[in-house]
């Protein structure tokens, strides 16, 4: 995928399809899904939407409109973005979770649609028109269309890795199945669609998963894998200080000799996203050395998120560190594009070369010194506040005194 393929996404993107189009003409589609199923989760539980995801006319190049990986990779602007998942129509139908046991017609399309290894031809009827609407989330791609499906068809092969084929068919728990996975090089993304179709899991157990809880469960699950290995770790010798920016988001993660321990600030700016008001809004989550046991409800599944990316550095290099994360979201980031922004900022800033020092008090100097000339705002507030530093400095003064 080089300049060629990129100038050619760039294009597709200016010339979004349905623009063109009347919409309210539109009832029949032969089209291809990313392939991406999409489990909304307005309905009363077990209740769920379940929509097959595609473009409104076959495209080849069908994987662009899902493809978080490649569009961070590539630097896709918010406005990139937003033109590609607008131009997605969610065709969907009502389902229970537990309907992925009873050989339901269109349940059985959608799972065979979001394991294929390739986009997926489609043949799509609706019955009515379609209907534009973007809601604001902190965990979900937008996406624009929907319309009721009235039925549908694949009309193509479906190729399925024979590593999944494998997995949807042993009798193993669903987070098993995942990290089984997950060691055969199936990213995130692509789990958590397997995941909530309800392919993965002990038959009895197996049922459809609202999307925005799949993206956490599956984020939480590597995570806790990764845990696993890394505990085992020596720690880190050096003071790391590692910085990224990506479509408006700042991240400063530090790391720190010890144990396992894991704090996140996330800070909103006045203007950002998720702040329209003209005071700087904050939040924050912690978890020590043995995790846990609640959900971060203040920072939600940007908690989970973040630490997946930090856990893989970890598991990388070896080594083991105690670690503290802050989150600007700035103006810039002035559309919601969901979680994967945060796991992609996050991934940018480990990947750069990390700032190295002898001291806690020199790299946090260096943080300081970032803080006030990119966002003129004063990281001492943070380090005040920070469950993860008071806990450091008097394991400090505790190994001094003896």
């Amino acid at each position: 995928m080089g300049e060629n393929i990129r100038f050619e996404v760039v294009k597709k993107i200016a010339e979004t399809n349905f623009k063109t189009r009347n919409l309210a003409d539109i009832s029949k589609l032969d089209t291809a899904s990313p392939p991406s199923i999409f489990i909304g989760s307005g309905l009363k539980y077990p209740n769920v939407n379940v929509g097959i995801m595609s473009p409104l006319e076959r495209d080849k190049d069908a994987w662009i409109y899902d493809d978080e990986k490649y569009w961070a990779d590539n630097e896709l602007e918010i406005s990139d973005v937003l033109r590609l998942r607008n131009s997605l129509l969610n065709s969907r139908f009502r389902s229970k979770v537990t309907d992925t046991r009873k050989n339901k017609k269109f349940v059985n399309l959608a799972q065979e649609i979001a394991i294929g290894s390739k986009p997926v031809d489609v043949e799509i009827e609706l019955k009515n028109r379609l209907r534009f609407k973007r809601d604001k989330d902190r965990l979900l791609t937008p996406h624009g269309l929907k319309a009721p499906l009235k039925k549908a068809k694949v009309v193509s092969n479906v190729k399925v890795n024979r590593h999944l084929d494998k997995a949807m068919n042993d009798e193993i728990k669903a987070a098993e199945a995942v990290k089984t996975l997950y060691k055969r090089k199936f990213n995130e993304y692509t789990l958590n669609k397997i995941l909530s179709v309800g392919v993965l899991g002990l038959k009895k157990d197996k049922r459809l998963v609202p999307t925005r809880w799949s993206i956490t469960a599956t984020d939480d699950m590597l995570g806790k894998h990764l845990l696993n290995i890394v505990k085992e770790f020596k720690w880190i010798e050096d003071f790391e200080l590692h910085w990224g920016e990506f479509l408006g988001n700042s991240y400063i993660i530090l790391m720190f000799p010890g144990v396992w321990t894991y704090e996140l600030f996330e800070l909103y700016l006045p203007n950002s996203s998720w702040n329209p008001t003209e005071k700087i809004k904050a939040s924050t989550d912690y978890e020590g050395f043995h995790g846990r046991k609640k959900y971060a409800f203040n920072t939600a599944g940007g908690y989970y998120a973040t630490r997946l990316p930090i856990l893989e550095y970890l598991r990388d290099i070896k080594r083991q560190a105690s670690v503290l994360v802050i989150r600007i979201e700035n103006p810039s980031y002035w559309a919601s594009l969901g979680v994967w922004v945060v796991r992609e900022s996050v991934r940018k800033a480990m990947n750069k070369k990390a700032m190295r020092f002898e001291t806690r008090k020199e790299m946090l100097n260096s943080a300081k010194k970032i803080g006030d000339i990119k966002y003129n705002f004063d990281y001492e507030q943070i380090f005040q506040r920070s469950k993860l530093l008071k806990q450091i400095k008097t394991q400090t003064n505790l190994n001094e005194f003896i």
